[in-house]
Formats: C-alpha cells, structure tokens, sequence
C-alpha cells in the first residue's frame, strides 16, 4: 500500500520548553537554619569535649523528575507511583522530584533535558525519540509478532533487549540509563469523526500517532503528525486532526477526547503493546551509591506491576463511563483493516531493516517471539469461550462490529 506522495510524519512545534519557577527561602527560615545549626554546632562541640563520638546525619539526594505527560493524566499518576516508591524504598535519603510535562521542557523535549543535566530524570516512551533512530520505537511500540507487552517486558529483562538498549545509547553515544516499564494493553485505533470501515478510510486523513505507528499509517496514506498527549484534544477541536490516538480509556477520558469525538475505534496493530521508559542522565546515575542505584532498577520493576493492577481497575471503569455519561460509541475495527496492517508492518521492516542495528533488534524480537508466543499459543486455553460461557454474552456485545 506504499504510495509515492505519502507525507512523512512531522513533529508538533506546540511542545515548548517552560522554565521551571523556583522560590527563594524565606528569611525567617534562613535565621531558624542558621540558628539550629549554630545550637546543633555547639552541642557537637561539647559532646567532643567530654570524649562522645560524633553522629554522622544522613544527607538526602534530590533528582529532578518530570513525566512527558499532563498533570491530569493517568501516566502522570504512574509517573507519581514510581517516584513514591522510589522515596519510600530509600527511606527518605532519595529523593525524587516529580514535575509534569511543560514544567521544564514540553513532553519531546524530556531525553535531550535529561542529557544536558536540566533534568535528572524523567518518565516517559522511547517511540518520543524515534527521531534520533527509528530502533528506540521497536524498544517502546515493537511489531505486533504475537506477542503482549508483559511478554515484550520479559524480553527486555530477561531476553536480551536490555542489552540491546544499552548497545543503542552507546552507538549513538547518548549518556543516559533507562529502563522499560509498565505493560500497557493494546491500544485503539483512535478518534475519528466516522467510524473507519476500510483502509480506504485512512487515505489523506490527518492523524496523530508516534514512533514507527506513523510510518505504518504513512502506508496508508495518511498525513501523520507527532505531539504530546497534552496538544492531541486541542487540536482536533480546532480542525488540524481527523483523526488520533493517545492511549487508553482513562487517559482518553481525562485528557477529552469525548468533548471533541464520539467515535472511538478499538482494535489496532499500529501500537499492539507498549511499555513505558524511565531515563536517568548517566552521570548523575553513576555518582549515586550503588544501594540508590538498585532502588532506582527495583522501583521501576515493582511500578510495573502495580501500574497494571491500577490500570486494570481503571480501564473498564472509564471505557463504560465515557459510553454511558458522555455519549461514546465504541467500534470493533474491521479484520480487513486489522490484516491491511499486518501487510503495512511488512513493507515498514523491510525497509528499515536497512539499518543494520534496527535489522539487529527487530530479528532478536522476531527470533524471541516465535519461541515464546509459539510457547504461550500452545499450552493456554482461548479465553473467549470461557467469558461467553459463564456471562452468556460475548465481549464485544457493548460494541459495534462494521
């Protein structure tokens, strides 16, 4: 479906970098300082004279960490339940600083912010950089080779990816550590004004998405457009997309794609599973003691977990309420669209798989995935059967099925 006057994806310019606002301390509290400090001075001083050892006070490290996401977002929320448990595993003595997108820098501008020190660290996606190598999207938004993403996830912790990773910043000598996070479920195909009937649908449509989902709707023929989440809704209000994906319901719903849409398409292969990606500026990362630096690997593996017990509450809840509340009606997208995709994946790897490092990691995914999915096709039952078996009605029933 390759079409020679296909438009190249373009990055938003409505993301700009915001100054971050600090407050001088208050005088009153420099005098209390200096005067406890003088009070705690003495008293050391007399616990020296009458032979006490002294008492080391334990010093706390601040990081400064921003999300790539609007403060109402949920991903803000999973942005905040890593950092607390960062500072809760720490006992206090790490501490990290959460900000939200635009506080610093727009939402894709946080890894070049992280690299130069203005931040520490930050919560984002690697498909935000896919500017700078098309192979960070394969390490966010991969193919759809069968798998889920707490599959994807085992392949980078235990599979090779992170490897991988680490190989992909030194090559093109970013200083940063990061760690994927996170697994999120498939996501829609997006907003739309009609609901999409066919791939011819999706011809000269102005559509947002990011990473290699926008060379795969290139494909299509669609006019693609890259912005953070926080610029998606405002847009579509003023006409500049018909049509655009974020995430999930409780995202969708909080950042108002239903004041804009009332068509919302579920099912796609453009970004069939995804995870987060939690970054630190390597410098600053390596100057930690290596305790800090194990709390900072651990939390984002025990975030992880509890990011997808909160989502599954979530979800649901969301995904009915913007149906029954706000008018939504929610489609099944077509299975011809769904295997127009798959032929879209193809013609999107072979031509990237000129790289030579994006051939490397898209066939240690492929190689992966034939073990591991082949593994869990084999031996797990079908789920659908069971579903229509004990609630007497199958899953798509709040649905329409084109």
């Amino acid at each position: 479906m390759a079409n020679d006057k296909t438009p190249t994806p373009t990055e938003s310019s409505t993301e700009s970098a915001v100054k971050p606002v600090t407050a001088e301390t208050p005088p009153s509290t420099s005098r209390r300082r200096f005067l406890t400090g003088s009070a705690a001075a003495v008293g050391a001083g007399a616990a020296a004279a009458v032979g006490f050892p002294s008492i080391a006070v334990a010093q706390t490290t601040t990081l400064r960490f921003q999300s790539t996401w609007p403060n109402q977002d949920i991903f803000h929320e999973f942005a905040s339940d890593y950092v607390r448990i960062v500072n809760e595993m720490s006992g206090g003595r790490l501490n990290l600083n959460l900000l939200p997108a635009g506080a610093v820098v727009g939402a894709l501008q946080l890894q070049d912010a992280v690299i130069s020190g203005a931040l520490d660290g930050g919560h984002g996606v690697t498909a935000y950089w896919y500017g700078k190598h098309k192979a960070f999207s394969l390490f966010g938004t991969p193919p759809p080779f069968g798998w889920d993403a707490h599959q994807f996830l085992a392949w980078f912790w235990t599979g090779g990816g992170r490897e991988l990773y680490a190989e992909l910043l030194e090559m093109l000598e970013l200083p940063l550590i990061g760690y994927q996070t996170g697994p999120m479920p498939t996501q829609a195909l997006g907003w739309f004004k009609e609901p999409i009937t066919s791939a011819d649908d999706l011809r000269g449509l102005k559509y947002r998405t990011v990473g290699l989902g926008a060379d795969l709707m290139n494909e299509f023929g669609a006019a693609v457009t890259i912005m953070g989440g926080g610029d998606i809704v405002p847009a579509m209000d003023r006409g500049l997309l018909d049509g655009a994906e974020f995430n999930n319901p409780s995202s969708d719903r909080l950042l108002g794609f239903p004041d804009v849409s009332k068509t919302w398409m579920l099912r796609s292969y453009h970004q069939d599973c995804e995870a987060f990606e939690i970054i630190f500026n390597k410098t600053k990362h390596d100057s930690l003691p290596e305790e800090f630096q194990a709390i900072l690997e651990y939390a984002a593996k025990a975030a992880s977990s509890e990011m997808y017990w909160k989502a599954m509450e979530r979800y649901p809840r969301d995904l009915n309420g913007m149906r029954e509340e706000q008018g939504v009606q929610t489609y099944i997208t077509p299975d011809s669209v769904l295997e127009a995709q798959l032929a879209a994946w193809d013609a999107v790897i072979e031509r990237e798989s000129s790289d030579e490092f994006f051939k490397k990691v898209v066939d240690h995914q492929r190689e992966y995935c034939e073990r591991v999915v082949g593994f869990h096709l084999e031996g797990t039952a079908p789920k659908e059967p069971a579903y229509r078996h004990f609630y007497n009605k199958a899953p798509t029933d709040t649905s329409t099925i084109l």
